[in-house]
This record gives C-alpha cells, structure tokens and sequence, in this order.
C-alpha cells in the first residue's frame, strides 16, 4: 500500500463489499436490519430468517431467558414447528448447557440425554443442533438454536462469526426490551398526568362556583346584618369573608396555571408601553396609598409575543414585590433590554429580597417564603411565571440579595 501523503477516501459501496467480503456482507447486512426497528419480535423474526439464509441452515429458535427464573423461554422461530420446545430449563438439552456455560455447542441430536426431545427433534428431520449464547455486557440474556438435517462445515471463523451476530442480535433485543419497557412508562406517566389534569380542571371550575357563590353570601350578609352582630359575630363574618375570597382568588390561579402549560400562544404585535401602562393603571392605588415609586422604560418598543404571557409575568411580578418586598418598599422598577436572540424583560424591587435557599425554589408550585404568613397568597403566581417562559421558549429567573430587594427576569426568542 502506497503511503498517504493527505488523506485517503473511500466511498460506500455495499455491493463492493459483499463481493469482496463475505463474513463483512453477513455482518453489515444483519446489523442494517437490526437497526430498522425498536419492535422486539420483529427485529427476532427477521435477525433468526437472515442467519437461517446466510449459513445454509434449515430451521432455528431463539429463546430469551426469564428475568429471575431459571429458564429460557422460545421467542422466535423459523423452520421449526415449536411444539414441546417452548421452554428449556437451564439443566436440559444443548440450549440450556449453551446458557449456562455461557457456550458455542454443536452436537449430534442422538448424543442429547433427552430422549424424548431427541425423538421429537428427529420427528422434526433434525440431526444436527448448534447453539450460540446471547451475551450482552457480560449476561447472557439468551440462546440461539440453529438445526439441521445435513452435514454443515464449521471452522473456527464460522464459530467466531455465530458468536458475533450472537451479540448483536441479544444487544438489539436487550435494547428492545428496554424500549418497549420505557414506552409503557411513559404511557402510564401520560395516564397519569391526564388524570391529574382532569382532577385539576374539575377542582377549579367545579369549585369556583360555590366559592364566588360563598364570598357573595357572606358580603351580602356582612353589608345587611353587621349591626345586629356582637363583636365575636362580626369577628366570624369578616374571617368567614376573607377566606371565600381567598378560595376564589386560589382557584382562578389554578385555573391560570393550567392555561400557562395548556392554551396555546397567540402571538402578536405587542407595544410593551401600552402593556406596563396598563399595569401600572392596575396598581395605581396600592401604589400611591404606600407611596411607592414607579419606574418604566420610556422608549415605546414593539415586539412580537402572546400578550397575555407579558401581563401575567407583570401582574404576577409586581403583585408579588408589593406582597413580600415589605414595609420598607419604596420603588418597583420595570426594564426592558435586548440581544440578538432575546428580549428581556424585569421587574425590579427595593424589598427585603430573598436568601439563596429561597430564591432556588421561588419558582416551584405552592411555594412561599416562610415570612408570607398572614398575607394572602397561592404560592403559584411565580410558578405560572415560569411556565409562561417555558412555553414560549424562554427563561424565568432572579437575581436577589436579602436585604437589598430581588430582580425578576423573563426572556422572550426574539
């Protein structure tokens, strides 16, 4: 071979190949079919027919052994009525010692100590048994049987040959296997994800009603009869009031939850300034009553996004500085920036912010920094947040510092 002086290139040529290489052609063409398929009894019916043709045999049985049994039980075959040979215990018969020993046999059918399987191979026109182990990482996870009723020569590149397509085929039905077993975990996953889907629609629409339905009883009865309570009367009333309004307000953020992961996105052109305005006007009066400055961005910016994802993320943002950013709270920022490949968007506050702990889990479902006792929240504003940015493709984050008041972030794709 001459030396390379760059680099050597050689086209694939399958035909090539096969004529120049028989035990490659073999190979290659047992390994192509063995990748076409993830069915496990497709890839054994098709792998046992191609080693049938290619080493001229006249029938043969694959056999995969039983998790935590000690047996083999027929999976596939071909040529072979498989009558009286659906199960081989490991201490019987070639396929059971080729298991075991973890062996290539071959023997003679009169040899085997079975008789009456000697009688039902021979009844079958077999003289011959070769059996070749499915070995994968070092297990055997099968046995190969291969009969024949004439005089087949065997060297030891023969052998060496069985051996090897022996391992591709137990590698592709292990990998099968474990397909078809994380297919089922999947199904039942989806199952039981839509099961909790269809418990959470059920709970926030069929408990909404009789929540708003509650809170408008007990203001109605609060307004009408207050005066002819005593103080321990109003007391009640007022508690009895609050916590309906509290189920109402939960059960329109589950319902708004559900709406960030399932509603589609409708994207549009979106003026941000018409947005934050719209925010700010939503707030004004917390705002001004606790004479908290607000800060915005004055350069009206166009985008394209689902505005409704952009309201939720300031709503829920602002909504959660004025609720835990403290008695110390004088501003709320709004800021918008870009990259190439995003907008960004924030809402910064001057609060009391969060440790490192609590802003890891900021995002999660129903959970509230232990300081929110005693103020009115579902945990699950900042979790719709993050959802919102999943969905379009994006990111929520922050960035806090206790003491010095937190920063949250959304990015939209550009």
């Amino acid at each position: 071979m001459e030396a390379i002086e760059e680099y050597l290139s050689v086209s694939y040529d399958r035909s090539r190949i096969r004529e120049k290489n028989h035990t490659i052609s073999i190979l290659l063409d047992i390994s192509n079919f063995l990748a076409s398929s993830l069915n496990l009894q497709l890839i054994l019916d098709g792998a046992l027919a191609r080693v049938v043709e290619h080493f001229g045999f006249d029938g043969g049985r694959i056999y995969l052994m039983e998790q935590g049994r000690a047996q083999l039980k027929l999976a596939a075959h071909s040529g072979i009525e498989p009558n009286g040979l659906e199960i081989v215990r490991l201490d019987e018969g070639f396929s059971g010692k080729a298991a075991r020993t973890r062996s290539f046999l071959a023997g003679n059918v009169r040899d085997m100590e079975d008789r009456s399987r000697v009688r039902l191979l021979l009844g079958k026109g077999y003289e011959t048994i070769f059996c070749v182990p499915l070995i994968v990482l070092d297990e055997v996870v099968g046995v190969m049987n291969l009969a024949t009723a004439r005089v087949i020569e065997l060297d030891q590149s023969k052998i060496d040959l069985l051996l090897i397509v022996g391992n591709q085929i137990g590698t592709a039905a292990n990998n099968a296997q474990l397909h078809a077993e994380n297919q089922q975990k999947i199904n039942e996953l989806e199952e039981k994800k839509q099961t909790i889907k269809f418990f959470a629609y059920s709970a926030s629409h069929d408990l909404k009603c009789p929540a708003v339905g509650l809170h408008g009883l007990a203001e109605l009865f609060q307004k009408k009869y207050a005066e002819a309570l005593d103080g321990k009367g109003k007391e009640l009333c007022a508690q009895i009031l609050k916590t309906s309004k509290h189920i109402v307000a939960l059960t329109d953020k589950i319902n708004a939850y559900i709406a960030a992961k399932e509603s589609p996105l409708k994207m549009e052109r979106v003026c941000v300034k018409e947005i934050i305005e719209m925010i700010r006007n939503e707030f004004v009066q917390i705002l001004e009553a606790r004479r908290i400055e607000w800060i915005e961005p004055s350069t009206p910016v166009e985008i394209r996004a689902d505005p409704v994802s952009l309201v939720r993320f300031f709503q829920n943002c602002v909504d959660n500085a004025l609720k835990y950013g403290g008695e110390g709270l004088t501003q709320i920022r709004i800021g918008y920036d870009q990259n190439p490949d995003f907008h960004l968007f924030s809402v910064t506050d001057d609060g009391v912010g969060l440790n490192q702990e609590d802003a890891e889990g900021v995002f999660q479902l129903f959970r509230r920094h232990e300081t929110s006792n005693g103020i009115e929240g579902s945990g699950l504003g900042l979790a719709i947040v993050k959802e919102l940015a999943k969905k379009q493709g994006g990111e929520a984050w922050v960035r806090t510092e206790e003491g010095k008041g937190a920063t949250f972030f959304l990015s939209i794709p550009r």
